[in-house]
């Protein structure tokens, strides 16, 4: 495995149960216990309740194009090789959105995404400990 110089996730015991998940190939997280709210980001407490039980739940990985934007410009050095890179809004099936990348295609086609997309999780290990979930295209 080739070095990552990009920016990494701090593992901590809050968030450990996501990252294991990714590594898995599993998009997993939390789900309240008591209203059944899946949140995302992660968070000690439900957004919708105020409850602090909850449990991790594996999610279908599956979602679609809710917006999306191609950067141009160089904003973090460690992202130079990259240019020009997309970032998508994600609207999972379950509920929650999630910025990622929409991989396997042409970052320099700007019809290679839409908004409405159909998508489905892949995972990328980066490190032996961090796995970033991305998205490719579904059905296409």
């Amino acid at each position: 495995m080739a070095e990552y110089l990009k920016p990494l996730p701090t593992l901590t015991d809050e968030n450990r149960p996501f990252w294991q998940g990714c590594k898995e190939g599993k998009l997993r997280l939390q789900q309240c216990n008591d209203c059944g709210h899946i949140r995302y980001p992660l968070s000690h407490c439900c957004p919708k309740c105020l409850s602090y039980q909850f449990e991790w739940k594996d999610l279908s990985g599956r979602g679609e194009v809710f917006s999306y934007v191609v950067f141009h410009q160089l904003y973090n050095k460690a992202f130079e090789k990259d240019i020009p890179y997309n970032v998508a809004l994600v609207q999972l099936e379950e509920g929650p959105r999630m910025y990622s990348n929409v991989v396997g295609v042409d970052s320099n086609d700007s019809d290679a995404v839409k908004v409405g997309d159909k998508l489905e999780a892949v995972f990328d290990p980066v490190t032996p400990e961090v796995t970033i979930p991305r998205f490719k295209l579904r059905g296409k």
